[in-house]
């Protein structure tokens, strides 16, 4: 059963084109011969925040605000674009943010979340560990501990998928990456109410494989490690609510290499020149793996975001592939 009705992705679309517009899909010509089919791009690098999560963030205030009049703030754990997405959002409806990250988070992911109006606070190793101590801090401040994954995140998402499926006709496949799960989870739930039979494609990072060991052994695990550059799906942990939708309406899911993800970001900037952070190119990454089972089909693939520090940027278009310890 889908999470919410079409009614209800076109209010959600409505409330948040209060706040930006449509992203555009195109499909570029030099992409299209890189990969040999006809391929459609999914720009949510041109949100207002640089990365999709912005439109969940506008639902998801709403939501809170409705049902929790007396929240006098929020707090959250983040890699960035989550982050960004809840300060905005709060702050412009007068909340408070605090926006939990782990050590050696992007400097400028970072900064553009206290733009936003978010108070970075470093904790934990990692995104896991930073999320642990969301509800702590929760309880002692009168705070909603914001969730990686929830039903009016997913709702907001939807509408990338709403405009793409409503813009684009006969896709076969989307690819789109895995982190907490929000997007490909809006995908589908798109997908379905529309009544199509496009094929979803969840793509993570081959050092953080906890949502493709997940699907296919049909049990939720975990990994000891999540040491990807595409700190978007740095994710150890699966969400559970997410997996529930992900396990039934996804086609299959790809693992591609930080070289592959590399390789795609430079063919994005050669291509289109168009930013991609590591979540964002990882889409065509998978798409180029599987571009022999592609040829000949439409496909699209979500440019998910592109927050890509400037130094990491850097080294991959000078051939490198960042590394993580």
């Amino acid at each position: 059963m889908a999470l919410f009705s079409l009614k209800d992705m076109e209010q959600a679309a409505a409330q948040v084109y209060q706040y930006m517009a449509a992203t555009p899909q195109y499909s570029w010509p030099l992409l299209n011969e890189a990969v040999g089919t006809e391929v459609w791009v999914k720009h949510e690098n041109h949100t207002p925040a640089g990365a999709f999560k912005v439109r969940g963030g506008i639902t998801f205030i709403d939501w809170l605000q409705n049902t929790h009049p007396d929240i006098a703030g929020i707090v959250t754990a983040t890699r960035g674009n989550h982050g960004q997405s809840q300060a905005r959002a709060a702050t412009a409806a007068g909340l408070s943010a605090k926006i939990l990250v782990p050590e050696g988070n992007s400097p400028e992911k970072n900064a553009a979340m206290a733009a936003f109006g978010g108070e970075v606070i470093t904790a934990g190793k990692d995104f896991d560990a930073a999320r642990e101590q969301v509800v702590t801090i929760a309880n002692t401040e009168n705070r909603y501990a914001v969730p990686p994954f929830h039903p009016h995140l997913v709702l907001g998402v939807s509408t990338y998928a709403l405009e793409l499926f409503s813009s684009v006709n006969d896709l076969d496949t989307v690819y789109v990456p895995i982190g907490c799960g929000s997007g490909i989870c809006g995908l589908i739930t798109a997908r379905d109410v529309l009544g199509l039979s496009t094929k979803i494609v969840g793509v993570v990072p081959t050092k953080a494989q906890a949502a493709k060991l997940s699907f296919e052994s049909g049990r939720i695990q975990a990994t000891e490690s999540a040491n990807t550059f595409a700190d978007g799906m740095a994710v150890r942990v699966v969400v559970p609510e997410a997996y529930d939708i992900y396990s039934q309406g996804a086609d299959r899911i790809v693992a591609v290499s930080d070289d592959e993800i590399a390789e795609a970001i430079r063919l994005y900037y050669g291509a289109t020149h168009n930013v991609a952070e590591g979540a964002g190119a990882a889409p065509l990454a998978a798409l180029m793996q599987e571009k022999v089972l592609q040829k000949g089909k439409k496909v699209a693939v979500i440019l998910c975001g592109g927050n890509i520090d400037r130094d990491v940027f850097t080294k991959v278009l000078q051939g490198q592939t960042p590394k993580v310890s």
